[in-house]
Parts: C-alpha cells; structure tokens; sequence
C-alpha cells in the first residue's frame, strides 16, 4: 500500500475561504440606457407577460352570464350565454360562430341570448373574455 497522500489526489480539507466574489467585477460595468417610450420596468415586464410585447388595451363590454341548462331539452345540456348589453344581433351571431367553430358543436342565437349545445361554459367564457366581456356563472 502506497501512503503518500500528494501523488495524484486533492486536498479536500477545508483550506482558507473563497478569496474573490465572482460578481465583484460586474459593479464596474455601466448599462446601457433603456429605449425611451418603454416605460417604467414593471410597464415593460407586464408588455411582455402577455407574449405579444404590446400591451393590449383592458375593455370592459360588461358582464354576461354564462348558464348551464337542461329544462325542457329532452334532458340535452345547453350552454346559455345572456344578459349582453350595448351589441346588436349581427355581433352576437358572430360571438356564436366563433363559440361553436371553438367548442366543436352546433348552437343559435335566440331571443338575445346564445345557445352552445353541450356543456362547454369554460369555452364560452375564454371567447366572450377576449372579446372584452365579463363573463360571470350563474346557475347550475
């Protein structure tokens, strides 16, 4: 057996403490000035959350319930959004066009409300977010 403690091994005793922070010479950089017109960093950050890099102005179309119902369908589910205000009914056959290419499924407007066949209140409510409304479940 070969007791000699140098040939070819490292010292793992402790030893005297990291002389240098690996970061210290980075306090002697100076950084390049921000765009003008970006905005405060928070302003910047939050353009960028959404991915597009623009903030995208908040509208508020108001609130629409969005309802599950079964009563006198046969026992078929439908999914109901009502309760618009302030949109004509070229508008809300366009909301129902873009609901049922989304969900998959067929579906109307009548009586100023939209009808999803199906239960798909969580699709309905991404589509009317995104057109700017607030949507709210009601009901079962």
């Amino acid at each position: 057996m070969n007791t000699n403690k140098s040939a070819g091994k490292v010292s793992v005793g402790g030893g005297s403490a990291l002389g240098q922070n690996p970061f210290g010479s980075l306090s002697d950089l100076t950084l390049p000035e921000a765009p003008k017109g970006t905005g405060s960093p928070a302003q910047v950050s939050a353009k960028f959350a959404t991915g597009s890099g623009v903030a995208k102005p908040e509208k508020n179309r108001g609130r629409v319930d969005v309802l599950r119902e079964k009563a006198g369908r046969g026992g078929k589910t439908v999914t109901v959004a009502a309760g618009f205000t302030g949109i004509g009914l070229p508008e809300k056959e366009q909301l129902a066009k873009k609901m049922q290419k989304a969900c998959g499924v067929g579906g109307t407007v009548k009586d100023g409300r939209i009808e999803i066949q199906g239960d798909k209140r969580d699709e309905v409510a991404r589509i009317l977010v995104e057109a700017g409304f607030r949507p709210v479940f009601a009901g079962g």
